[in-house]
């Protein structure tokens, strides 16, 4: 892009294997006056790509720093996939054994939006198939680019389409809010996962918990705050 428009400016590479090395020399440049520009070459900074750290000791240094707006894929995946977007969450990169993960998101009351990798996305939506098998979900694939493609169905149906198409590019994996699935659910390791992957406080976990299980909050709390016997 440099190139293109005659641009000649030094550049550092900046990844997240060298993140911690080159963050000391970056905020020296900046602290000296010099205006520095993090560009990425797909994604958005900061957006499960490099960038976090840089911006979270700019704020604690009082370095002065602005985003300029710009393509998105999660925000681009959420139109796409025509669900409602009032009301969405976005996870990130899924974990290698995404079930724990994927469970309490089915409860979630909006969109929920991760990237995936083209290897891993049949193993995901085996596990979407399992646990919600009539949940509506989207794929975008290669966003703005020759081949991009967004396929609406449910885990079952995009599991076959894939299977029989191997995707290539970036994936991101839209799932569309529906009514909770009906899974076996261990009443602590439910509470456990809205803390863990909602980031909820023991008694709102608690609160959430008794109205997915359909039980009396008073059971979860005692479950929960069960006496210690000596």
């Amino acid at each position: 892009m440099l190139d293109r428009y005659g641009i000649s400016k030094r550049l550092i590479s900046y990844h997240k294997f060298k993140e911690t090395q080159a963050l000391d020399g970056i905020l020296s440049d900046l602290e000296s006056g010099q205006n520095l520009a993090l560009v990425s070459d797909a994604g958005t900074p900061c957006i499960s790509d490099p960038g976090v750290r840089l911006a979270s000791a700019c704020a604690e240094r009082g370095i002065p720093f602005t985003a300029i707006p710009g393509p998105c894929s999660l925000i681009e995946a959420l139109v796409l996939s025509g669900f409602e977007t009032d009301r969405f969450q976005f996870i990130g990169f899924l974990p290698k054994k995404p079930e724990k993960t994927l469970r309490p998101i089915l409860f979630y009351p909006g969109a929920t939006v991760v990237f995936e990798s083209p290897e891993r996305l049949e193993h995901t939506l085996e596990s979407l198939a399992r646990l919600a098998p009539c949940r509506r979900i989207a794929v975008a694939r290669e966003m703005t680019k020759t081949y991009e493609e967004c396929r609406r169905g449910t885990p079952t149906e995009l599991l076959a389409y894939y299977r029989a198409r191997p995707p290539k590019g970036e994936i991101v994996l839209v799932i569309g809010p529906g009514d909770p699935p009906e899974m076996p659910f261990d009443l602590e390791e439910c509470v456990e996962l809205l803390q863990e992957i909602h980031g909820l406080s023991l008694k709102d976990a608690i609160k959430y918990a008794a109205r997915f299980l359909n039980i009396p909050k008073s059971a979860v709390y005692k479950k929960m705050h069960k006496p210690i016997r000596k």
